[in-house]
């Protein structure tokens, strides 16, 4: 039994790009294209009862940001496509990263005004180390924007690798006349409005260029020259090149008016890559063993790669959200979390149209499968039908901003130890217990993580909490060789201990100069900036 043919029908991608480039307007006209939805809901009219179908947290409509990671399926020319939408603000960062762990590609939008901004720079970075194909589209053609040469070179530079322009933007701003398709050859004329669909723009071919120069004008002349200067500088579309994220195929377009957005889904069906092995490295009394996971393998694996609580305000639960990487889901099968080796039972499972969760009939390797649990599910957990495998490569950063709890109603401590245990348990927010005592203390990457965990404490937790500065600047997670080393350090600092929320013992420094002093006093502790979410490995590397 094989499951090659459905393995090869998914496409599984995230889109990665700067806050306000027009990630979720582009996630709505490709679910929009994919007949997955009958209308979209543009993110500036905030005010109108439709937000767009991709933002569901409460902060998430108010501010008109993706706060949440959320997963979109849908079907297109016989595929199956899986859309991770990512957090695009900067202080989400981590649960951005884990969500790029999960995709077999990227697409990257990019505002043909502002050309690769700085939060985008970070995810090409993720996305550079772990050698994910990147499709590039260009924003907002409609606007007054940069020359698309321009564009090229800066993303060029960016992504350090070369660019080859699949499509060409003919004019721009008012003067925006379409683009040429460099595949097919013909230009797709231009024309305002968010309720077109793709079949209802009028394709004119370049052979037919008389047509288009009395339409067009100069406009037309001029994109032909800066075509020929772009094809002329770039190399050939090597299919192979850019599957090992060597080279990155561009599109120009105008989401917001669902122009040249179809030319990206195609490119996303046709060039993108399927599900890929993934390696399980299973460590057992020291001794670790790598073993190779194809898709199609038959035994059940998949990995977490994000928890996120009260996804349904009126039930408790929460949901694990896991990534398949071979093997096929069905209902009922057995299940068991790796790290735990306990048989999981989930009360249900579904795959995901936004706001939509339906029941899973059976998932294949790359698809989005969310077990709705009640706890015993952590980020990085490995779950298989039975065989011991152990996906790694979801980090934890070690925080560089802390504050400090302070219950408003003493009455509450219970819920607040509930809410924050979970919070704890989604990534949302670092939360450490310190060893000594006293209120607990939260760590983030961003000062925007405390502002959504104290309005989600309130909101789901009725928990109203006050947050204060306090004297801590970092952490490191400490381990060592023999206990007593260990017990020497923690006799020595012992104002400076706390556990997190998987019970890993974190020294915190107020100052850059401590981890100097504390390593240099005590040469035998491991400081590390990065643990891996499973509580199993800690990192060295920064």
């Amino acid at each position: 039994m094989s499951y090659t043919a459905e393995t090869r029908r998914r496409r599984t991608f995230a889109i990665i790009s700067h806050p306000d480039a027009g990630k979720t307007t582009l996630t709505e006209k490709l679910l929009l294209f994919s007949g997955a939805i009958q209308i979209a809901g543009a993110v500036k009219g905030r005010k109108a009862s439709r937000h767009a179908t991709s933002d569901w947290m409460e902060i998430e409509k108010q501010r008109g940001i993706s706060v949440a990671s959320s997963v979109m399926q849908m079907s297109y020319r016989e595929h199956v496509v899986n859309l991770l939408d990512t957090p695009g603000h900067k202080d989400f960062s981590e649960d951005t990263y884990r969500v790029l762990t999960a995709v077999d590609s990227a697409l990257m939008v990019i505002d043909a005004a502002n050309g690769v901004e700085a939060q985008t720079r970070r995810l090409i970075e993720v996305c550079r180390q772990r050698d994910t194909p990147i499709i590039t589209f260009v924003n907002k053609m409609d606007r007054e924007v940069r020359e698309p040469l321009d564009i090229l070179d800066e993303v060029e530079r960016e992504l350090g690798m070369p660019c080859v322009p699949m499509t060409w933007p003919v004019g721009q701003g008012k003067s925006f006349g379409g683009i040429i398709n460099l595949r097919t050859q013909t230009m797709t004329v231009f024309e305002a409005g968010s309720e077109r669909r793709p079949q209802d723009f009028e394709a004119i071919p370049l052979s037919d260029a008389d047509t288009l120069r009395a339409r067009f004008g100069s406009a037309f002349d001029e994109a032909l020259e800066s075509m020929e200067l772009a094809v002329g500088a770039s190399p050939a579309w090597d299919h192979e090149a850019f599957l090992a994220g060597k080279q990155t195929p561009v599109f120009f377009g105008s989401g917001v008016n669902n122009f040249g957005v179809m030319e990206v889904l195609d490119a996303l069906v046709d060039l993108a890559p399927s599900p890929r092995p993934r390696i399980s490295r299973l460590t057992v009394n020291r001794q670790t063993t790598e073993t190779e996971v194809k898709p199609e393998d038959t035994g059940f694996a998949g990995v977490v790669f994000k928890v996120q609580a009260n996804m349904d305000a009126n039930h408790r639960d929460r949901i694990a959200f896991v990534r398949v990487a071979s093997g096929r889901y069905t209902p009922g099968m057995k299940l068991k979390v790796q790290r735990t080796a306990k048989e999981l039972r989930p009360t249900s499972v579904v795959t995901f149209m936004s706001q939509r969760r339906e029941a899973v009939e059976e998932a294949y390797a790359g698809d989005i499968i969310g077990f709705t649990t009640h706890g015993g599910v952590q980020l990085g957990d490995t779950i298989t039908d039975g065989s011991n495998l152990q996906f790694t490569g979801l980090p934890f950063f070690a925080p560089e901003m802390f504050m400090t709890v302070v219950l408003k109603n003493p009455l509450r401590t219970k819920q607040l130890q509930q809410g924050l245990a979970q919070l704890g348990e989604e990534g949302a927010i670092q939360v450490f217990k310190p060893d000594t005592g006293g209120n607990m203390l939260l760590g983030a990457v961003g000062q925007l993580q405390f502002e959504v965990v104290q309005h989600r404490l309130k909101a789901e937790y009725d928990c109203d909490v006050r947050l204060e500065s306090c004297q801590y600047t970092g952490a490191r997670w400490i381990t060592a060789d023999s206990a007593a080393d260990l017990k020497a350090f923690t006799d020595a600092y012992p104002m400076r201990l706390a556990h997190d929320a998987a019970d890993t013992l974190a020294y915190l420094c107020t100052s850059p100069y401590d981890v100097r002093l504390a390593q240099e006093r005590f040469p035998k502790i491991h400081f590390h900036p990065l643990r891996e979410h499973a509580g199993l490995a800690l990192s060295n590397a920064h």
